[in-house]
């Protein structure tokens, strides 16, 4: 699998669900899905975990190649103010269960075989 943000994102729209961050709605599907969604780009295409202390608690995303991206920015109303602290798998996964990035991994691999 290619590494291309703009086809990560539509993907991840589509796969995420209720059944993996229990904060998502259909109006804001992006909404508690930063943990779930960085560990599943970074177990599919390497690089950095990275995060940002926000008033609700950590923000986490990934950096690849040397470039951030934040596949979950969407769920704020306000641009956030990027820290870039780097992290660890099991700080991020404190923010997701297994069950949680099975189902994204599965839903995420079903859209993306249907779309490519």
């Amino acid at each position: 699998m290619s590494f291309d943000p703009d086809d990560i994102q539509r993907t991840l729209r589509k796969a995420w669900s209720l059944s993996t961050a229990r904060q998502w709605t259909a109006n804001n599907p992006a909404a508690g899905q930063c943990n779930v969604t960085a560990l599943l780009v970074q177990e599919l295409f390497g690089g950095d975990l990275l995060k940002t202390p926000l008033p609700a608690g950590d923000h986490f995303y990934n950096r690849i190649e040397g470039r951030r991206y934040d596949f979950t920015a969407s769920q704020f109303d306000q641009p956030i103010v990027y820290k870039d602290l780097p992290t660890s798998r099991a700080e991020a996964e404190l923010g997701a269960t297994r069950d949680q990035l099975a189902e994204l991994r599965a839903a995420f691999q079903n859209h993306h075989t249907k779309s490519g």
